[in-house]
């Protein structure tokens, strides 16, 4: 199969890339050029600015693909863009969304809780929208204006060793050093997944017929206050958690008022198996402290 990534030279994108290769697909990537090509001739490559419509439009003008996954849709307007650009193009595009799409209350999260369908769109840019609202119009263009079949994978946060926002590590490296750690609930649960297993299902859903919006997610969801202690014992040192004030700099990028997880009961039900959080986090750990000491 010819397959089209947009982003796949970072993290899980580049995941994604080596699965498809792993099993014998033609894959271009589009990028922007600025984290290199670490495939090498292995894979086709399109160095294009996402948010210049013209470039893209041109670089996308010829070829057709079997499956296109998107990693780096953030708007309304470069949904509809490559609605536009893609029609008669590929059988199959598969949108990297977010558990953002829904509302931080506490209360386990199923894809019927943001339905794109019937949600209003308000076009714009990705600096028009938060992340989270940004994702939601995106959704809602792509599912209102394709032409092909659309599948919306959202995500929590993602984890590994080679995460470039480097969430897990600030926990990791603050507690180290006995740096204060800023949260507004220690007692909320989320939940998580891997690099390696984003991709496992970002290439599942393009190569199965899904449709739709999809939660994909390890099983299982941890509170803030036992990931401080695992990273406690695994440290040996003792977290300085505050849970009002604190700097920017103290600012935990976990820090969720409520419990903010999903169900993955639909995603199984078309034949995926999910991790459990619990097998894979405290090594994930463990790897992490022993490279930040």
């Amino acid at each position: 199969m010819d397959i089209l990534i947009l982003g796949g030279t970072r993290f899980f994108g580049k995941k994604l890339v080596e699965l498809c290769l792993q099993n014998g697909h033609s894959v271009t990537i589009l990028t922007r050029g600025q984290s290199g090509n670490p495939f090498g001739t292995k894979v086709k490559q399109l160095v294009v600015n996402r948010d210049d419509a013209d470039s893209l439009s041109q670089a996308l003008s010829s070829p057709t693909w079997d499956i296109v996954y998107d990693n780096i849709c953030y708007s309304p307007n470069e949904a509809l863009k490559i609605c536009e650009i893609l029609k008669g193009k590929t059988k199959k595009f598969v949108f990297t969304s977010t558990l953002s799409t829904y509302e931080i209350d506490g209360i386990i999260k199923t894809e019927e809780d943001f339905n794109p369908y019937d949600y209003e769109v308000r076009m714009g840019n990705r600096e028009d929208f938060s992340y989270g609202e940004g994702k939601r119009q995106a959704e809602a263009v792509l599912f209102k204006e394709a032409t092909f079949p659309v599948v919306a994978v959202r995500f929590p946060i993602v984890m590994g060793e080679n995460d470039y926002t480097h969430r897990l590590h600030f926990h990791v490296e603050r507690i180290i050093q006995e740096q204060p750690i800023s949260l507004p609930n220690i007692d909320a649960k989320m939940s998580f997944i891997t690099d390696e297993e984003a991709a496992a299902f970002l290439y599942f859903a393009g190569i199965t017929p899904i449709e739709g919006p999809y939660n994909a997610t390890a099983v299982g969801a941890i509170s803030l206050k036992d990931l401080m202690g695992l990273i406690e014992e695994t440290t040996g040192k003792h977290a300085k958690i505050s849970l009002v004030g604190g700097d920017e700099k103290s600012q935990s990028p976990y820090g969720v008022p409520a419990d903010w997880y999903m169900s993955t009961t639909k995603a199984e039900a078309v034949g995926f198996t999910f991790s459990q959080l619990h097998d894979w986090l405290p090594t994930l750990v463990k790897t992490l402290v022993k490279e930040l000491r």
